[in-house]
C-alpha cells in the first residue's frame, strides 16, 4: 500500500525494457553512450537505474539529475551510468536483469516481500556499514525496518506515507466540534455529525486496504506498537485479546453509523470524492494526499483551507499518538555483485540524504529521512507533518505488506468481512492466526 495508484498495492508492490525510445539517460538527461562499468584505474562507473521518467515525473527526474550532477562533481573520479524507465517496465527489467546477474550497481526496490527473493538470491548487498556512521539516526523511527531481513539492512528508503484522519474544519465549526484526542470525543463527534445528517466519515470499503489501516490504529493504540506485527511475524498470536477487540472497536464504529452509506461497496476513490465534495466531513488516507489539500491548484482553494488532520486518537486512555500506520516507498539498493560496491554505497548514502529536503520542498513528497520542514518555505501542513514524523516513535508497516500474498488476501477479505458484520471479532481473529499458522 505504499501509494496504491503508483504499485499496485503495497503488498503486491512487490513484482521491459528502457523508455520507449530504448535509450539510456546520461547524468545530464541527455542520453548519451554509457561508460563501461568498474574501475578504471583510479576512476569507477557506477550504473544507477531508477524509475522516475522526465514526463510522468519530472520534478523527481529534475532532481535526481541535479544530485548526480554535484555527486560527480564532488567526486571527480566516480561517474554515474544513469538508465530511467517507468514503473512497470522498471519491474520488468529488475527481473531480467537478476536472472542473468547484471544489476546495476544502484538502483530502487520497494520493501517486505518485493525485497524478499533479492535477498535470498544474494542479490542485493548489506548496508548496514553505510548506516553506521550516524546515516541511521537520519531516518524516521520505524522506516528502515521496512528493508531488514534477518538483522540486515538492505535498502535506503527514499520516501514515506503515513496514515491521518483529514477533516473538513469548515463543517466541524459549523457543529462547534474539535478535532479529537481520544476515542470518546471521536465518538461524540460521530454522534453530532449523524444528530445533524452529515456522512461521518467516507470510506471506500471495497478496496479492503483501506479498511485495514483502522483496523491497525485500533490494534495499535489498544495493544501497543508491536501486538499486530508479532502476530504476523508469529512471535505472537492473531488471537491475542488486544487484537480481537481492535476488531470488535472496528464494528463499534460500523454500528455507530460511523461510515457512508454503502461503505463496503465503494472504491477509495469515491470515497476520496466525497470527501473532497464535502459530502463527508473525514477521510482516512496516508500523506500521498497531501497535495489535494495543500498545492494542488484544481483543486477550490477554499476547500484546501478548510481540512485539517488528526492523528488516531488514544483508545480507552490507552496508546502513543506518535506512533504510526503507514510505509515507506521506494528506496535505494545496492547490488551484490557491483564491481564498484565501494562506490556504489557512496553513492547511494550521498543520495539519500541530498534527497529529503529537495524531494519535499520542490517535488512534495514526504522523505523518509527527517527533514526540519520550519526552516524550508512550504505549505503549514507539510511542516506539521515532517514535525510528526520528527516525532514519531514508530511506524507500523501495513499489515498486508507484512504478509506472504496468500495470507495478505486472506487479511483483506476479512477485513471486508469485519466491516460488513459477516464475521465475529473471535472468528476475524481466529481466522487469521489459521491462515499465518499453515505457513
Amino acid at each position: 500500500m505504499f501509494k496504491r495508484k503508483a504499485v499496485t498495492s503495497l503488498f503486491a508492490l512487490m513484482a521491459g525494457v528502457l523508455v520507449a525510445s530504448g535509450c539510456s539517460d546520461s547524468s545530464s538527461g541527455d542520453g548519451g553512450a554509457s561508460e563501461p562499468t568498474g574501475g578504471q584505474g583510479d576512476s569507477a562507473t557506477v550504473q544507477f537505474m531508477h524509475l522516475w521518467p522526465p514526463g510522468s515525473s519530472a520534478e523527481h527526474h529534475r532532481i535526481v539529475n541535479e544530485i548526480i550532477e554535484d555527486f560527480e562533481t564532488e567526486n571527480e573520479t566516480i561517474s554515474i551510468d544513469l538508465q530511467v524507465l517507468s514503473n512497470e517496465q522498471y519491474k520488468d527489467q529488475m527481473t531480467i536483469l537478476s536472472s542473468s546477474n547484471e544489476l546495476p550497481d544502484v538502483g530502487m526496490t520497494w520493501a517486505a516481500g518485493y525485497l524478499d527473493p533479492y535477498v535470498e538470491g544474494n542479490k542485493f548487498a548489506p548496508l548496514d556499514d553505510i548506516l553506521e556512521d550516524g546515516l541511521r539516526d537520519e531516518f524516521v523511527a520505524g522506516t528502515l525496518e521496512a528493508y531488514e531481513k534477518d538483522g540486515q539492512t538492505y535498502g535506503l528508503p527514499l520516501e514515506l506515507n503515513t496514515v491521518y484522519v483529514y477533516y473538513n474544519k469548515a463543517i466541524f465549526d459549523e457543529y462547534g466540534l474539535e478535532a479529537p484526542e481520544t476515542y470518546d470525543e471521536f465518538e461524540q463527534v460521530i454522534s453530532t455529525l449523524n444528530e445533524n445528517n452529515v456522512e461521518p466519515i467516507a470510506l471506500g470499503n471495497r478496496d479492503r486496504w483501506t479498511g485495514s489501516m483502522w483496523y491497525m490504529y485500533f490494534a495499535d493504540r489498544i495493544g501497543g506498537s508491536d501486538v499486530l506485527t508479532d502476530a504476523i511475524n508469529r512471535s505472537g498470536s492473531f488471537e491475542d485479546p488486544a487484537l480481537v477487540e481492535a476488531a470488535a472497536k472496528v464494528q463499534e464504529l460500523v454500528d455507530n453509523n460511523s461510515f457512508s452509506s454503502g461503505f463496503n461497496g465503494l472504491a477509495d476513490e469515491e470515497a476520496k470524492s466525497m470527501f473532497m465534495n464535502e459530502q463527508a466531513a473525514m477521510y482516512m488516507i496516508a500523506t500521498w494526499d497531501l497535495p489535494n489539500y495543500t498545492t494542488n491548484e484544481s483543486v477550490p482553494q477554499e476547500f484546501r483551507d478548510s481540512v485539517g488532520y488528526f492523528k488516531f486518537p488514544t483508545v480507552n486512555g490507552e496508546g502513543d499518538t506518535n506512533s504510526f500506520v503507514g510505509g515507506p516507498g521506494v528506496g535505494l539498493f545496492v547490488s551484490e555483485d557491483s564491481d564498484v560496491q565501494e562506490e556504489a554505497k557512496q553513492f547511494a548514502a550521498y543520495f539519500v540524504e541530498e534527497w529529503g529536503e529537495r524531494a519535499v520542498s520542490e517535488a512534495g513528497v514526504i522523505p523518509a529521512t527527517i527533514v526540519d520542514g520550519e526552516s524550508l518555505d512550504l505549505p503549514d501542513m507539510y511542516v506539521e507533518v515532517l514535525q510528526d514524523l520528527n516525532d514519531a516513535t514508530n511506524l507500523t508497516l501495513y499489515a498486508d505488506v507484512q504478509m506472504s500474498a496468500s495470507v495478505a488476501q486472506t487479511h483483506l477479505d476479512l477485513i471486508q468481512a469485519l466491516f460488513g458484520g459477516s464475521i465475529t471479532p473471535e472468528e476475524f481473529a481466529a481466522q487469521h492466526e489459521a491462515a499465518l499458522s499453515a505457513e
